[in-house]
């Protein structure tokens, strides 16, 4: 179906069907004294006509003379579909690739840049390093389209950071994340308990001097919490924030407590000793427990609060004075106050109603179409993956991208599908619920729903919320991107939308989390906050003008993969079936904006690591 870059771009355009005059004009003559009208209605953006919306023009001949265009009064073969294109709207292209050849291993996730030698570090998780990429070469007029850019493989790896080898330490695992603020890099990795489970013993970063080549030297080596698996300067790079995850391992018999950790950085020297922000005050019993809202999804078995909390992601507020933490699995943010370093609260994200209209989805991949229906009694939690955080008049905001996940281990899972649960009998869906072509299929919590404790569901909660969204300091949500992801997705890919990242099969995961939004970022770009949100499961990415958080728009989505070819990736072995060179970019999980200012091309450029395809992408960003 779709086998080139698709950009999409934004401009009112032109007549498109019949009725347009020589001249551009619109008309239709009046007819024994009646008179002719035109109607014009909006399209929503992902309509199948107009994929970024536009407007609707119908005409007829007012034969009741009553004034207004009725329905049996519409000359169909007058209608006009006025579609939104481009013109002056930001837009990217394609310019550098690095194809790693690794498919299915998480060969390349996060990823940042090196001002002074204009060098990409990536993360190629499960082999413990972390790859550098030559970007000097980088050239806008290098843009690539179509089978082109499927192809494109111009970027270079010079070098490899070995961070496993160069700790020395028994039991390490994969890296997990990077971060670089002026000659500082810092790598997360995880590491094994002397039990042999693979992520539950405490981790490291690792804390590199890098020189005007990109050369990496390791100064510092700290002890963090446990499974490191976001790491993140602040704003002036005089700390270091670690997200420690602290995931069970997969009998569910050792859950260790999810933390955050600080690395003071002093006259550019890393401290060797991390401070622990612990979440114990919010256990049962401790002073804060009645922080703990009922909204928040804690329910692992026999956790106390503090190991059930699982820190994904650390964004840092412009001014400096906070950071902002996604705690994923259980649909919440937690606040911290970096002046006097402690939690300062958890922020509870609520549920996202797929009952009303503009949130509408498509809720079965067995329904062989693309069918979206507002579901009354049926809910999403947020549980954002990647968040940032930027202001809008001098008040902080926080970017989401809604992914959703589940617990779903060996020793407990609470992943059901719908048609498995005990309805309420009033509940609305109790039918539909059973039909695997409307509800049946959707994955859901057993952990949540049961609003009365009578032992059936009164709700049906689901994972993720299919979307992008703004929240303010407070947890308030001032924006949410509803169904657009859905929709300009089913607009512009047809059946292919919702489909998996490891093979393509069409409409395979409707059911589960659809497209996923995972990675995220923000970029101030000629004056205006755009935000980039990656879709793992899809490909490509959404652009939205974000400038001003109570006046959102759509802007653009880019994809680069194709949708025709036969492959599959097993995602645990990295076999592949069929050819996969020529797929394109598949699973982006990281993604960098790098301003102007520090660009090699002297305009801003977006850097990606798509993890499934193992390859690092990078697109020019222009007018």
């Amino acid at each position: 179906m779709n086998k080139t870059l698709t950009l999409i771009p934004l401009l009112v355009g032109a007549c498109w069907v019949t009725a347009c005059s020589d001249d551009g004009e619109q008309g239709l003559a009046g007819t024994d004294g009646l008179n002719a009208l035109t109607s014009a209605s909006a399209l929503a953006i992902g309509h199948e006509q107009c994929a970024l919306g536009g407007q609707l023009l119908t005409s007829g001949i007012d034969l009741n003379a009553n004034g207004s265009l009725d329905t049996e009064e519409v000359n169909s073969e007058l209608t006009q579909y006025m579609c939104n294109q481009a013109v002056g709207q930001l837009t990217a292209s394609l310019i550098g690739r690095y194809q790693s050849g690794v498919y299915g291993l998480s060969a390349a996730e996060i990823v940042d840049y090196h001002v002074m030698s204009q060098r990409i570090f990536v993360v190629n998780a499960k082999s413990g390093k972390v790859d550098v990429l030559e970007a000097s070469s980088l050239n806008l007029d290098d843009a690539v389209i179509g089978a082109g850019a499927l192809a494109l493989n111009n970027l270079t790896k010079v070098t490899e950071v070995d961070v496993a080898a160069d700790l020395a330490l028994k039991r390490l695992g994969g890296v997990n994340s990077l971060s670089i603020y002026g000659d500082l890099l810092a790598v997360a990795i995880e590491r094994a308990d002397d039990k042999g489970n693979s992520k539950q013993g405490r981790g490291y970063v690792a804390f590199y001097r890098l020189d005007d080549s990109g050369e990496a030297e390791l100064i510092q080596q700290v002890e963090v919490g446990y499974l490191p698996d976001n790491v993140t300067f602040n704003r002036d790079g005089s700390l270091l924030l670690v997200a420690n995850e602290g995931e069970p391992n997969s009998a569910y018999t050792l859950d260790p407590e999810g933390s955050i950790s600080a690395i003071a950085i002093t006259d550019n020297i890393p401290d060797p000793t991390a401070i622990e922000l612990s979440f114990n005050e919010f256990n049962l019993g401790a002073a804060r427990e009645a922080e703990i809202s009922s909204l928040i999804k804690i329910n692992g078995p026999g956790a106390s609060v503090a190991q059930d909390l699982e820190p994904e992601y650390i964004a840092v507020s412009e001014d400096n004075h906070k950071a902002y933490v996604s705690l994923q699995e259980n649909n919440a943010i937690a606040v911290v106050d970096l002046n006097q370093m402690r939690i300062e609260s958890i922020l509870a994200l609520g549920l996202k109603d797929y009952g009303l209209e503009h949130n509408k989805i498509d809720a079965s991949d067995k329904d062989g179409q693309v069918n979206f229906v507002a579901y009354k009694g049926v809910y999403g939690m947020y549980q954002p993956d990647t968040i940032q955080s930027y202001q809008w008049k001098g008040a902080n905001f926080i970017v989401s991208a809604n992914e959703g996940d589940a617990r779903d281990y060996d020793g407990f899972s609470e992943e059901v599908r719908a048609d498995d649960l005990i309805l309420d009998a009033a509940h609305p869906q109790l039918a539909a619920a059973q039909d695997k072509t409307q509800l049946g299929r959707l994955k859901v919590t057993t952990s949540m729903g049961d609003t009365d404790n009578d032992g059936d569901m009164d709700n049906i909660v689901s994972y993720g919320a299919r979307s992008f969204s703004i929240w303010d300091e407070q947890g308030n949500r001032v924006f949410d991107s509803a169904s657009d992801f859905s929709r300009i997705t089913a607009a512009v890919l047809g059946d292919n939308f919702n489909n998996n990242n490891d093979e393509n099969k069409g409409d395979s995961r409707s059911d589960d989390k659809a497209h996923e939004p995972e990675a995220l970022a923000l970029g101030k770009i000629a004056d205006k906050y755009y935000a980039f949100i990656g879709l793992e499961r899809n490909g490509g990415f959404m652009i939205y003008d974000i400038s001003n958080p109570f006046d959102v728009s759509f802007v653009d989505y880019v994809v680069n993969r194709d949708f025709d070819a036969e492959f599959e990736i097993d995602t645990d072995t990295g076999e592949v079936s069929g050819d996969a060179t020529l797929v394109g970019d598949l699973g982006p999980e990281g993604m960098k904006i790098i301003s102007a200012q520090n660009s090699p091309t002297a305009e801003p450029l977006l850097v990606i690591g798509n993890e499934l395809s193992g390859t690092t992408s990078v697109y020019g960003l222009g007018f």
